[in-house]
């Protein structure tokens, strides 16, 4: 069995007076991709935000790598590897998209490597080449979803986080970043993928837990959970 890399233990998340998230428990084993699916309001942006120091714990810890991650900021730990595509992606608007990308990158040194990774996105995301000198502003939703992957993998991360990729957009564009992030998961990064789609994270991930209400009600390989009744009937409309 793979090492974990990332583990959550007895998370609690509350603001604005509201508890959101409730003692939750999960785990992301090494080269894994793993979904966390359930309807709006359920905790998972929450959860995300707590995993990248953007939200305190009321109580609970995160390992990333074996090492507690609470209370770091998610700069810092873009360090250790730990790289988010928030939702609403978040591109600089006022910058270009290869600008965009070398900002992912900030926090390296290594030149050539650097060159040779934009390279790499480009390839990925050919969309993204042909309009390298374009204002992230002026893309479509879903090209700017391609763009802040694209930004995110600059970073070289151990463990990419992925939040809500697919809202929002058409069904050409949401068929393109699914395919995306199974690409990229091919591709030797282990994968945390928080979405409402459930059936396409389903189909595309190792295994995923249901949250509701702040916790985890549900947990189990993905090809299973995708023939469950109860998981058919609350979140695959059946």
């Amino acid at each position: 069995m793979a090492d974990t890399l990332l583990q959550v233990k007895g998370l609690q998340v509350a603001y604005g007076g509201i508890q959101a998230v409730k003692g939750v428990d999960f785990e992301v084993r090494e080269g894994e991709l793993v979904s966390l699916i359930g309807s709006n309001g359920a905790g998972k942006t929450t959860t995300m935000k707590a995993i990248t120091g953007l939200l305190p714990l009321r109580d609970g810890d995160i390992t990333f790598r074996g090492r507690s991650i609470r209370g770091r900021g998610a700069w810092d730990l873009v360090k250790d590897g730990l790289a988010m595509v928030p939702e609403g992606r978040g591109v600089f608007t006022r910058m270009t998209i290869t600008e965009n990308l070398q900002m992912g990158a900030h926090i390296r040194r290594d030149t050539a490597d650097i060159a040779a990774d934009l390279d790499k996105v480009f390839t990925i995301f050919p969309r993204l080449k042909e309009r390298r000198n374009q204002l992230a502003g002026t893309m479509s939703g879903g090209e700017q979803q391609m763009l802040a992957i694209g930004r995110a993998l600059m970073s070289r991360p151990r463990l990419l986080l992925l939040d809500e990729p697919s809202m929002g957009l058409s069904p050409i564009m949401v068929d393109k970043v699914f395919e995306v992030v199974r690409d990229v998961h091919g591709q030797g990064v282990t994968v945390l993928l928080v979405e409402q789609n459930a059936s396409r994270a389903l189909q595309i991930a190792d295994r995923a837990y249901v949250m509701e209400s702040g916790v985890v009600t549900m947990q189990g390989q993905a090809q299973q959970m995708l023939q469950d009744p109860k998981v058919r009937a609350a979140y695959l409309g059946e």
